[in-house]
């Protein structure tokens, strides 16, 4: 059975670990971490109906059979939207693609103009492929088990190599609001929990010079003041 005949619940062995008490609506499988916040804000910013459901880390649920059934790479978020395509359902995961859909699915927060389509997903994918991993890197050796590590010079690769992107962004909102001018858009949403967790829960902002991006700083104050980032922290909350 392919994804465009699945119907739901029934369908999705998920469901069995996390049933549905509103199968019409779109499910969210996540943790407030960076990436899962990156999702709750962008269903609080557009005001799709959802459900969300906590994939705790305490308890592994995201090694859980029913939770890979919809990640094979069980990573969160993740989501089943009943209304996909064609009115079918549909499952994905990875951050950045749930952003992008829906972005489309709701002619929200991206530009309708193909060229500022282009540039905003650009944003996005400098924020999936850098800032995401060299951040994760970076807290790893300077809050968690790397920190243990004698060698130094992991440390130091991440701490530069996320300063450097610090540097990126802060060059890139000079003069724009946001990433992409007056208009906040998935870049934004994609990139500012990251940045929050770098100087928040990494306790990095001194490592990386935050007190010298001043771009950076106004740009994420502007961010995370929004009712929706306000909102999406929480989401799910935590047990």
């Amino acid at each position: 059975m392919t994804a465009a005949t699945k119907s739901f619940p029934a369908d999705f062995p998920i469901t069995r670990k996390w049933p549905a008490e509103n199968p019409q609506i779109l499910q969210l499988y996540s943790f407030p971490t960076p990436n899962g916040i990156k999702v709750s804000a962008m269903l609080e910013e557009t005001g799709i109906a959802y459900e969300p459901h906590l994939v705790s880390f305490a308890t592994n649920d995201q090694l859980t059979p029913e939770f890979i059934s919809l990640n094979p790479n069980n990573k969160i978020p993740a989501i089943v939207d009943p209304d996909g395509p064609g009115g079918r359902p549909l499952a994905l995961f990875e951050s950045g693609a749930i952003l992008i859909y829906l972005a489309d699915k709701t002619g929200k927060l991206i530009s309708s103009d193909p060229a500022g389509r282009y540039e905003t997903l650009q944003w996005l994918m400098f924020q999936m492929g850098g800032i995401g991993p060299m951040f994760g890197q970076f807290g790893f050796f300077h809050k968690f088990a790397g920190k243990e590590i004698e060698d130094r010079r992991p440390f130091e690769r991440y701490r530069d190599e996320s300063k450097r992107l610090l540097s990126v962004l802060d060059a890139r909102l000079k003069g724009r609001d946001f990433i992409m001018g007056e208009n906040y858009t998935i870049a934004d949403i994609a990139t500012w929990p990251w940045v929050r967790a770098m100087v928040g829960f990494y306790e990095g902002g001194a490592h990386v010079g935050i007190d010298d991006l001043a771009e950076v700083k106004r740009w994420l104050d502007a961010c995370c003041n929004r009712p929706a980032s306000q909102r999406a922290v929480n989401i799910p909350k935590r047990d």
